[in-house]
C-alpha cells in the first residue's frame, strides 16, 4: 500500500563565524518554537516568517566542555546540540530504514552555513551520519537473534556533472562513472563500489578513506569542494527467519553543494553559459522541487526535469518517489548573509510541500531464493514419482538432476555471497587499519606537512612525511627518495626537502613557485614549526615540526583563510585598517577583503592554466572604487573585479566577480580536456578546434572606465568662472591623466559674463534663467595610451537631472589629446533644488578607454531637451507644479513665501542703492573734493571680486587636501622609511594649514577693507 508522505523540513541557525564577528554583524533571525522570522537589515519593518517541521537554535546559549563538546550553558536552554538534531531527524530516518522504507536526508544551505557540521560533525561533535551508523549497528546487535542484517556502504561525489567513486581502488575513468537506468532499480551508478560492513568503526574508516580520496581528487582536478555534492548510500537488508520475510532499504545521506546566490546585474551577463555544468545539478534540483511543489498544490505541471542533471537522477526516488525524505536547511543569522539566508528559507518552504509515496521494499534476492527452493521441491517430487512408477527414463532423470544441482548451487552462491564480500571488506579494513597505525607511528617520529583545504572537513587529511636525508617533492614518483604531489603549477621536481641534524630546510628548484608564510622564496630556507607553505599555484600545506617542538599547539587556527590573508597582506591588502584609528572594521571593507582572499587562489589557478595552455592572458585582482567618490564626495561602494590583460594584443578587460568565477570553471573544462588530449610532449598545446567566441580566456573588447575627476560646481551659484587642472584618478588611486576643464557662466547666447554679473547671494538666481558652459579643453599624460598607442579615450559626464551620460568625441593615438569640447547648459527657471545641487556637488568626469574593435560611446539624447542652438535644458521640474503629496505642496508654498520675502528685501536694497547713487551724483556735481570726484566702484562689485579670489584660492587648497588623502607610506618601508614619511606628511599638513589660513585671512582683510571704505563713503556723502 502506498503511503503519501510530505518531505519533512528542518532549519538550523548556526553561530557567527570569524568573518561575521569581525564585521560586527547583527543577528537578523529569530525563532519561536518551529517558526523562524528573518528581518531585512535595511528595513527592520520588512520581516518574513517561515514555519517548518523542526527548527534548531544553535546560534547562542552554548559552551564548550573540556572534551571539546558543545553543550547548552543552562539545563533546558534553547541551544540545540548535535544530539538534539539526531533525536529528531536521525532517529526518524533509522526507524524508517528498519521498517523497510527508503530514506533520504538532504543538507542544503550556502557555503559555510553548517551543512557539513550537521551531517558529519567535527571532533567530538559527531554529526548525523556517524551517529546514525552507530545507532544502526547497535540496533542490529540488539536484535541479532530475531533477524539477520547486512549493511553495504557506498560513497560518491558529483562535481561538474561527473560522478567520482570515493571508495574506488582503481584509477579514475575519464568523464567519471556513468549513471544508468533500469526499470526495477531506477537510476543507479554503474561500477560504484559497494562495501559490506559489520560495525560503525568500519563505516567511520571508510568515510575517512572517502574524504582522503575527495581531497586528492580536488587537488588533481583543481576542483572547488564547495561546488561538489557528496552522497553516502547505506543499503540495509534484514532477513526475518521466523516470519520468513526480508526487508531491504536504501538510506541516502546527501551533503549538497553551497547554494550561495550569484549577484550579477543584467548588464554584466556573460556571453558564455552561466555557471557551466558546475551549477547544473543544484539549479535543476531547484526546478524539480518547484515543479513538485506545484503538483502538491494542484497545479498542472507538464514536465519534472529529473533527467536534466546527475544529482536529480539519483535523487528521483527521494523527491516525489519511493522514499521518506528529510531536508535540513542550514543558515547564517548574520545581516551580511541576509539574501542567502532568505533564499535558503524560501527553498526549504517549497520543499516541504513535496509529497512522496513510500513502500516497504521486499528483496528480489530473497524472492529468488524462495522461487529456487520451490522449484527444487517440485523437481524432487517429480523425481520421486518417476522412481515410484518404475520408469527408467534415464535422459529425463539426468536432466532433472542437473537442473536440481544448478539450482542448489545458485542458492548456495546467493547465501555465501554476503560472507565472501564481508571477508573481503574486512581484509581491506585490516590493511587500512595497518596503514593508519603506521601513519600514527610516523607522526611520532618525523616532521611532516599536512594539507589545508578550503573545506575544513578536508583539511589535515593528507600527511607527507619528511624522513632523514634529501627528498624531492613534485610530480615525480619514480625515485624512492621522492614525495609525490599533484596540482596546478607543480613541476616534475618542484623543490627539495632536506632533513639533517634535526633541522628541515626547503629549497625550490629553478622556475618553481614556493611561498613560505606569505613570501615567495628562491633559495634554501629553514622551516620552523607551523610554517605555512604554498607550492605551485595553490597547493597549501602546514609544516609540523619534530615531536619535541609541537607541545600542545592547536593548528586549527591556520585555516585556508589564514593562508590567503597572509598572501593578501604581502600584496598590501590588510584587514582591520579603518579611518580614524577605529578598531571596528567597516563591514563593507570587510566584505571586500573576504571576497579578495576568496578569489586570490582562483586567480592564481587561472594564471597557471593560461600559462600552461599558452594563452598569453594574465589575471589580476583589483578593488573597484577604492579611491573614487560620487558627485557629493561620498565614497562609492567597493567591490572586487578582475583585470584581464592580453600580452599579445594588449587588450584589456574588466570582469566582475561573478563573471570571473563562471569563466574560471569554463577554463577548468578546457584545461581538463587539453590534459586528456595531451600527447607525450611535456607542454599543453592550445586546442586549435576551440573557436574564439567559445574561448573562456577571450572576450569582445569594450570601453573601460579608467578613472574619474571631480569639478566642483559651487562657483556657478555665484556666477563666478572656474578654470581647473584636474587629476583623473583610477579606481585604486593611481593618476591616469591631467584634465584641463572650465566652468563658464554665460548669457543665453553663449557670451561669458563679466565681473559685474557676479552674485553675492545665490538666492538671487531663484526663478531666473541660469546659463553656463562646461568646457573640456585638453588631456595630458594619458597613461592608457602611453601603454599602447593604438588606443583612444572619451570623457563622459552627467549633470543634475540628466539621466543619460553625455560623451566627448573619441580621440585616438595621442597621449596629450586636444578635446576642445564645449557644452552649453541652461535652467530656464532656477529652482532651490538646483541651487542646493550646485553648492554641494561636483560633476564627475569619467575617463573611458577605447580599444581597437570596440565601438565609440555615444550620447543618448532621447530624454534630454535641447534648443535649436544645442543648449541642454536642465532643471525642467522647476516649471511643473508638484502634485505628488501634501508635504511637497507645503514645501513649495514655503519656498514661494521665502521668495516673496527675498523680493521685498531686494526691492528695499534697490531703493537704498538708488539713494546712494543720487548722493554720489550730488557729490560729483558739487566738486567737493578730488576724492569725491573720483570714480568709485560699487561695494557689490568689490565684494564679488573678493569672493572670486577666495574661490580660486580654495581650489589650490582642495588640491592640497587631495594630495594629503593620497599620501601613504610604501608597503616595503622600514622604520627609517616610516620616519621620512611622517616628516613629509607633517610638512604637507603644515603647508595645507598655511594655505587655508592665508585664504581665510585674505578674505577677512578684503571684507574688512570693503566695509571700511563703505563707512568712509557714508561719512563723506551722508
Amino acid at each position: 500500500m502506498h503511503n503519501k508522505d510530505c518531505v519533512r523540513v528542518a532549519a538550523r541557525v548556526r553561530p557567527f563565524n570569524k568573518r561575521e564577528r569581525d564585521a560586527g554583524s547583527h543577528c537578523v533571525v529569530s525563532m519561536v518554537s518551529s517558526s523562524i522570522t528573518i528581518a531585512d537589515p535595511r528595513d527592520s519593518q520588512n520581516r518574513r516568517s517561515f514555519c517548518f517541521d523542526y527548527a534548531y537554535w544553535s546560534h547562542s546559549g552554548f559552551t564548550r566542555d573540556q572534551s571539546g563538546l558543545y553543550v547548552a550553558e543552562e539545563q533546558g536552554g534553547r541551544y540545540a546540540d548535535q544530539d538534539s538534531v539526531f533525536q529528531d531527524l536521525g532517529e526518524g530516518i533509522l526507524e524508517n530504514a528498519l521498517q523497510g522504507y527508503n530514506a533520504t536526508l538532504l543538507a542544503y544551505g550556502q557555503t559555510g552555513s553548517g551543512k557539513s557540521y550537521s551531517m558529519v560533525g567535527y571532533g567530538p561533535n559527531k554529526g548525523l551520519v556517524p551517529k546514525l551508523c552507530n545507532r544502526l549497528f547497535q540496533t542490529i546487535r540488539e536484535n541479532q537473534e530475531t533477524r539477520q542484517c547486512q549493511v553495504f556502504f557506498s560513497m560518491l561525489e558529483i562535481y561538474n556533472e561527473q560522478v567520482l567513486d570515493l571508495l574506488s581502488r582503481g584509477s579514475r575513468p575519464p568523464g567519471g562513472l556513468r549513471v544508468r537506468e533500469e526499470q526495477q532499480r531506477g537510476f543507479y551508478v554503474e561500477g560504484l563500489r559497494t562495501i559490506p560492513c559489520d560495525s560503525d568503526a568500519q563505516v567511520e574508516q571508510l568515510m575517512e578513506q572517502g574524504t582522503r580520496t575527495r581531497t586528492t581528487a580536488a587537488t588533481h582536478m583543481n576542483a572547488n569542494s564547495s561546488r561538489s555534492h557528496m552522497l553516502i548510500i547505506l543499503q540495509l537488508k534484514q532477513m526475518f527467519s521466523k516470519e520468513n520475510v526480508t526487508k531491504q532499504s536504501n538510506v541516502n545521506l546527501v551533503d549538497l553543494a553551497g547554494s550561495e546566490r550569484q549577484r550579477s546585474s543584467s548588464s554584466e551577463a556573460d556571453r558564455l553559459r552561466e555557471g557551466t555544468a558546475i551549477n547544473l545539478s543544484l539549479t535543476t534540483l531547484g526546478h524539480v522541487i518547484s515543479a513538485l511543489a506545484d503538483v502538491a498544490v494542484g497545479r498542472k505541471v507538464i514536465h519534472i526535469p529529473y533527467r536534466d542533471s546527475v544529482l536529480t537522477k539519483l535523487l528521483q526516488s527521494a523527491l516525489g518517489g519511493n522514499s521518506r525524505t528529510v531536508m535540513i536547511a542550514t543558515l547564517s543569522p548574520a545581516d551580511i548573509c541576509y539574501e542567502e539566508s532568505l533564499s535558503t528559507l524560501r527553498y526549504a518552504e517549497r520543499a516541504k510541500r513535496i509529497q512522496n509515496r513510500a513502500v516497504v521494499n521486499e528483496s528480489p534476492t530473497e524472492r529468488l531464493v524462495k522461487e529456487l527452493k520451490a522449484e527444487n521441491a517440485r523437481l524432487l517430487q517429480r523425481l520421486s514419482r518417476l522412481g515410484q512408477d518404475g520408469r527408467r527414463a534415464s535422459d529425463e532423470t539426468k536432466e532433472l538432476r542437473e537442473l536440481l544441482t544448478h539450482n542448489e548451487l545458485q542458492i548456495r552462491a546467493i547465501q555465501t555471497m554476503w560472507e565472501q564480500h564481508l571477508q573481503e571488506a574486512l581484509r581491506d579494513w585490516e590493511q587500512q587499519y595497518a596503514s593508519i597505525t603506521q601513519e600514527r607511528r610516523m607522526m611520532q617520529l618525523h616532521p611532516y606537512i599536512l594539507n589545508i583545504n578550503e573545506d575544513a572537513q578536508l583539511s589535515g587529511v593528507v600527511k607527507l612525511f619528511i624522513q632523514e636525508g634529501e627528498w624531492d617533492i613534485g610530480l615525480c614518483d619514480s625515485s624512492p627518495k621522492s614525495i609525490s604531489i599533484k596540482g596546478l603549477g607543480i613541476q616534475e621536481r618542484h623543490a627539495v626537502f632536506k632533513n639533517e641534524q634535526r633541522r628541515v630546510s626547503l629549497t625550490p628548484t629553478a622556475g618553481s613557485k614556493v611561498i613560505i608564510n606569505g613570501s615567495a622564496i628562491s633559495q634554501s630556507t629553514e622551516l620552523q614549526h607551523l610554517d605555512r607553505l604554498i607550492l605551485g599555484s595553490n597547493s597549501t600545506y602546514l609544516f609540523i615540526g619534530f615531536p619535541c617542538e609541537r607541545g600542545g599547539d592547536d593548528w586549527s587556527r591556520y585555516d585556508y583563510d589564514y593562508f590567503q590573508s597572509e598572501l593578501a597582506a604581502a600584496e598590501g591588502i590588510h584587514l582591520g585598517e579603518s579611518s580614524g584609528g577605529s578598531r571596528q572594521t567597516d563591514p563593507s571593507l570587510l566584505a571586500v577583503f573576504y571576497d579578495y582572499i576568496k578569489l586570490m587562489p582562483m586567480v592564481a589557478d587561472a594564471n597557471q592554466m593560461s600559462q600552461e595552455l599558452n594563452k598569453g592572458v594574465e589575471f589580476r585582482l583589483e578593488i573597484k572604487n577604492l579611491a573614487l567618490s560620487d558627485s557629493k564626495g561620498h565614497d562609492l561602494e567597493k567591490e572586487i573585479v578582475v583585470r584581464v590583460n592580453s600580452a599579445r594584443t594588449k587588450q584589456v578587460w574588466l570582469w566582475s566577480k561573478t563573471k570571473f568565477v563562471n569563466r574560471k570553471f569554463l577554463m577548468e573544462e578546457v584545461y581538463q580536456q587539453a590534459r586528456a588530449e595531451q600527447s607525450e610532449d611535456t607542454t599543453l598545446e592550445t586546442t586549435s578546434a576551440l573557436p574564439r567566441d567559445k574561448d573562456p580566456f577571450w572576450d569582445p573588447v569594450e570601453p573601460l572606465l579608467l578613472g574619474t575627476a571631480h569639478l566642483w560646481l559651487q562657483s556657478l551659484a555665484f556666477r563666478i568662472p572656474l578654470e581647473e587642472q584636474l587629476e583623473v584618478l583610477g579606481s585604486e588611486g593611481t593618476e591616469e591623466a591631467i584634465l584641463q576643464a572650465q566652468l563658464v557662466p554665460c548669457s543665453s547666447s553663449g557670451l561669458p559674463l563679466g565681473e559685474d554679473d557676479i552674485l553675492i547671494d545665490p538666492c538671487e538666481l531663484l526663478g531666473r534663467r541660469l546659463d553656463f558652459q562646461l568646457v573640456l579643453e585638453q588631456c595630458f599624460g594619458l597613461r592608457w595610451i602611453r601603454d599602447a598607442r593604438n588606443r583612444g579615450v572619451q570623457i563622459g559626464f552627467r549633470l543634475f537631472d540628466c539621466t543619460q551620460p553625455l560623451y566627448t568625441p573619441a580621440v585616438w593615438h595621442n597621449i596629450n589629446p586636444l578635446l576642445d569640447h564645449r557644452v552649453h547648459f541652461a535652467s530656464l527657471h532656477t529652482s532651490q533644488r538646483l541651487l542646493d545641487y550646485l553648492q554641494s556637488s561636483a560633476v564627475v568626469l569619467e575617463l573611458w578607454g577605447l580599444q581597437e574593435g570596440c565601438a565609440n560611446m555615444s550620447s543618448s539624447l532621447e530624454r534630454v531637451r535641447t534648443t535649436a542652438d544645442e543648449v541642454f535644458i536642465i532643471d525642467e521640474t522647476a516649471n511643473t507644479a508638484p502634485t505628488d503629496s501634501a508635504e511637497d505642496s507645503c514645501s513649495v508654498r514655503a519656498l514661494q513665501q521665502d521668495l516673496e520675502e527675498l523680493k521685498v528685501i531686494n526691492t528695499s536694497l534697490s531703493k537704498e542703492n538708488q539713494s546712494l547713487r543720487e548722493q554720489l551724483h550730488t557729490a560729483r556735481t558739487g566738486g567737493e573734493s578730488v576724492r569725491g570726484r573720483s570714480v568709485r566702484p560699487s561695494c557689490d562689485a568689490e565684494f564679488a571680486r573678493a569672493l572670486k579670489v577666495f574661490y580660486h584660492s580654495m581650489t589650490s587648497v582642495r588640491g592640497q587636501l587631495q594630495r594629503l588623502r593620497r599620501h601613504r607610506p610604501s608597503e616595503e618601508s622600514d622604520l627609517l622609511g616610516l620616519r621620512l614619511f611622517v616628516d613629509e606628511h607633517s610638512r604637507l599638513l603644515r603647508d595645507f594649514s598655511e594655505q587655508l589660513e592665508q585664504c581665510v585671512s585674505t578674505l577677512k582683510q578684503d571684507v574688512a577693507a570693503i566695509v571700511r571704505r563703505k563707512r568712509e563713503r557714508s561719512g563723506v556723502w551722508s
